[in-house]
């Protein structure tokens, strides 16, 4: 039989493309009628600095839905406009902006957001990065009931995703996000029914995660192998694991730690492996294997592929 009961009007906040699949799913739900969907200003890019549209400004527009993309959610004029909406409820994902209370008073059952983490660890802006660099082996979402503090509020629902032995921040973020869609529709609908509760969250286990920058790059190559692969899978694809070679950036794109003897080798020396591979002596004395690397300005390439044409490469202290 046809669903009988009134879509639930909400209101979408997302920018980045974690936030895709849970606009999508709002927009094609049997439940939910997105007003419309807000989302940060374009943003210049490229070389030419032209402005951007966000991912999911992309996707509203592809969807056929309204988009507002104010500067400052905060003031008053944008506080009555998004009123004038006359939402239920207000689901966020991947915004990147924290919600003033004067918002989540709006709609009657306030603000759900997807986070991609088991909350109440990893609140804060990388979760999915720093969920690898600390070597987690599960992680997952957390759909919360938003109040004014930084993913502080209570949880609705949680799923575990495991994290794969190669997997990074990318294609963890991809599936999670994909993931975090599906457990926001299972439980829209009951939390604006009134037949879900949420669970407050154990002040005692909350972990936050740093806003990662550019710096984050640098690599220290006095960390152990198993950290520093976990670190370039981390930051993948931004802002990247790098050093510098012959005075240009020169980016570990893909790398893992050796279960051979370490060869002799100063730190951050690149010594040959076995069958051809290439390694990076680190610390405690153990080698990070270099499978994918990137000069600065050129295509990506295999280690391999790089060494054969760079003979010199083997013996080449890198710098950290």
């Amino acid at each position: 039989m046809p669903n009988s009961n009134p879509l639930i009007n909400c209101i979408f906040l997302g920018t980045s493309s974690f936030a895709v699949p849970t606009l999508r799913a709002l927009a094609e739900g049997a439940e939910t009628s997105p007003a419309v969907v807000y989302t940060q200003p374009d943003q210049p890019a490229g070389r030419g600095r032209r402005p951007r549209a966000s991912p999911v400004k992309e996707a509203a527009e592809e969807l056929g839905l309204p988009v507002v993309q104010p500067v400052r959610l905060r003031a008053p004029e944008e506080v009555d406009r998004l009123r004038s909406f006359e939402p239920a409820v207000l689901v966020l994902a991947a915004y990147g902006q924290i919600l003033p209370a004067r918002i989540l008073d709006v709609p009657p059952h306030g603000g759900l957001n997807v986070h991609p983490s088991l909350l109440p660890k990893h609140r804060g802006p990388s979760p999915v990065a720093t969920a690898i660099l600390e070597g987690d082996e599960v992680t997952g979402v957390s759909i919360f009931s938003m109040d004014a503090g930084m993913d502080s509020g209570p949880v609705l629902a949680r799923r575990e995703i495991a994290i794969g032995l190669w997997e990074t921040a990318e294609t963890l973020t991809d599936r999670l996000a994909e993931h975090g869609a599906r457990l926001l529709m299972e439980v829209v609908g009951p939390w604006v029914g009134g037949s879900l509760a949420a669970e407050p969250q154990d002040a005692s286990s909350v972990t936050t995660t740093r806003l990662l920058s550019r710096e984050d790059a640098v690599i220290d190559f006095s960390q152990p192998a198993s950290a520093l692969a976990n670190r370039v899978r981390a930051l993948d694809p931004w802002p990247g694991t790098a050093t510098t070679l012959d005075g240009q950036r020169f980016n570990i794109r893909a790398a893992h730690a050796s279960d051979t003897e370490t060869p002799p080798g100063a730190l951050g020396e690149v010594v040959s492996l076995v069958a051809g591979v290439i390694g990076m002596v680190v610390g405690d004395g153990t080698v990070l294997v270099l499978d994918r690397v990137q000069i600065a300005g050129k295509r990506p390439m295999d280690a391999d592929e790089f060494v054969r044409g760079r003979r010199d490469f083997v013996g080449t202290v890198l710098p950290s």
